[in-house]
């Protein structure tokens, strides 16, 4: 049993090895919360939708699922909520994760929807996420994600002291994070920023401008504080 488990995940994960000291009992359960999320997954064809084995965590929403694209081995934790509200939807490549009570969310309004959200292949998603879309936000392949992570592109516009900022409207550039990066938990990234492939970025940190690739950063709000070698 825990050779053929091994061979299933490994079809999300090529490099997984079982550890010896996982015993039968939680191969057991750990196999049994496996195959109900397939069969939750597999309830999207009830939509005329293909879930391509995905695994679809308990109280999983959506909306607008028909601009909700994703690859193979989707997999989504409990009380996950997409929402596609926006021009270009919700796009997850292959073996995209999504921890438990996190909320993808083009936009929330009607009458200025957002651009997209486009997460590459290989991307592990923490707990507790955020990720708006309203200016666009694109993820890059094989970055990993702790928890309470947060992406806000756009911004309230606020220089008019005598209207209300709530009625000033706001400001959408959009983020993107390259390839090949490690994003610590409860980090915060604001609009207009661009962060590089092969990028680390330490807990807790708030990143308001834009980095190169292959450099670590931390702090609030976020500076260098060192350079990758090899």
């Amino acid at each position: 049993m825990k050779r053929l488990l091994e061979k299933l995940v490994q079809q999300r994960n090529p490099a997984f090895k079982m550890d010896e000291h996982v015993t039968t009992y939680v191969l057991m359960q750990f196999a049994w919360q496996q195959f109900w999320a397939v069969m939750r997954g597999a309830m999207l064809l009830l939509y005329g939708r293909n879930p391509q084995w995905m695994l679809r965590g308990k109280a999983v929403r959506f909306f607008n699922l028909p601009n909700i694209k994703w690859g193979r081995m989707l997999k989504l934790g409990d009380y996950v909520y997409l929402s596609a509200l926006g021009k270009n939807g919700i796009a997850l490549g292959h073996h995209v994760s999504i921890g438990s009570f996190s909320r993808l969310v083009v936009s929330t309004s009607l009458n200025h929807v957002g651009e997209h959200i486009l997460l590459g292949n290989n991307v592990g998603i923490g707990e507790y996420a955020y990720l708006g879309g309203g200016g666009g936000l694109h993820i890059g392949d094989d970055c990993i994600v702790g928890q309470y992570f947060s992406c806000h592109p756009e911004n309230h516009v606020q220089e008019n002291l005598e209207v209300p900022i709530r009625l000033q409207g706001v400001t959408r550039k959009g983020i993107v994070i390259g390839n090949n990066c490690w994003i610590g938990s409860k980090v915060t990234i604001l609009d207009g920023v661009q962060i590089g492939s092969g990028c680390v970025i330490a807990a807790g940190a708030v990143v308001t401008k834009s980095f190169p690739d292959n450099v670590v950063i931390g702090g609030v709000p976020a500076k260098i504080i060192r350079q990758r070698t090899s």
